[in-house]
């Protein structure tokens, strides 16, 4: 079963931990804070399974990738993708969303002959 938590509900919560215990999801071994790369993926293709589509379509950073490219193609604004990405380069937030291959398509599918 899924539980939705509204967004600031969240907010809240998460801003009013104690920052040793700032972590979204917890690891419960002592020896990590925090839950660790592979473990996220198993939860995510857990999750994925429950929902019918095939896991291996799926993945963390496919999620990562599909938000920066989506908030790419609403804003156009580099700049609003690169900070959640956490990239010191505008160059490469721009290679990583392939931005001049995208452009050059969509001026192709506008240019009639």
């Amino acid at each position: 079963a899924f539980c939705v938590i509204p967004k600031p509900a969240l907010n809240t919560e998460f801003l009013t931990l104690p920052k040793s215990d700032n972590f979204l999801f917890p690891c419960r071994l002592h020896r990590s804070p925090h839950l660790g790369t592979r473990q996220c993926a198993r939860i995510l293709e857990h999750w994925v399974e429950q929902l019918g589509p095939d896991p291996a379509d799926y993945s963390t950073h496919s999620m990562r990738r599909t938000k920066a490219t989506l908030i790419y193609r609403m804003t156009k604004n580099l700049r609003a993708v690169q900070l959640p990405l956490d990239h010191s380069k505008l160059e490469s937030t721009v290679r990583y969303l392939g931005i001049e291959v995208d452009n050059a398509l969509e001026i192709s599918e506008q240019t009639e002959i």
